[in-house]
């Protein structure tokens, strides 16, 4: 399998971090090619220009934008590893997809509707975030926040969500915790892969 990991987390001793190198050892441990970018590592533009429109419409597709985009076109699973702020996935990851998940190239218009072009990718989702999750599951924010990535975003695409996990309070609970929770991480994706 092909598994590419998209790393959305600016600091590297975050728990994030952690995630992504627990998805990382069980990716190689099952012998599966694995790529990783990390964006905030990578400086990734998030800003969609005007420009890029202009290009997108002709043909032609910014450098930056085409490298995503052939890591995206080769995996067969694409794991986002992210924090949830205000709500929402930090603005770089937003930016990300803004810019590479163009018309084109994850979807097009076509005479029946919307074509699904990276129909037959699955993709796995990790958030933390400081509220706990049993707030965010109360007040049906986690639901929103998965039919937001779930059916807004990849699902339009053809991507097939197969794993959401939200692991709340992360800076509140104690080493034993956040360990209890790198478990989980090992299990899902040792149950995925």
């Amino acid at each position: 399998m092909k598994h590419l990991i998209v790393y959305s987390h600016p600091n590297p001793a975050s728990f994030n971090n952690a995630i992504k190198e627990t998805i990382l050892e069980v990716s190689k441990e099952k012998g599966h090619e694995t790529v990783v970018r990390d964006l905030y590592s990578l400086k990734f533009d998030a800003v969609l220009k005007g420009q890029d429109f202009e290009d997108f419409g002709s043909g032609r597709i910014p450098e930056d934008i085409k490298t995503e985009q052939e890591h995206i076109r080769w995996a067969d699973l694409i794991t986002f590893v992210y924090p949830v702020w205000w709500a929402g996935m930090p603005a770089i990851l937003k930016g990300y997809i803004d810019r590479v998940f163009s018309t084109g190239f994850a979807y097009a218009y076509g005479q029946n509707g919307i074509e699904k072009l990276l129909t037959g990718k699955k993709a796995v989702i990790f958030n933390t975030g400081g509220t706990a999750k049993d707030i965010y599951q109360n007040a049906g924010m986690l639901d929103t926040m998965h039919k937001i990535l779930a059916q807004g975003i990849f699902e339009f695409c053809g991507i097939e969500v197969v794993s959401y996990q939200y692991f709340g309070a992360v800076p509140l609970v104690d080493d034993s915790t956040r360990k209890g929770m790198l478990a989980e991480v090992k299990t899902i994706m040792s149950n995925i892969l």
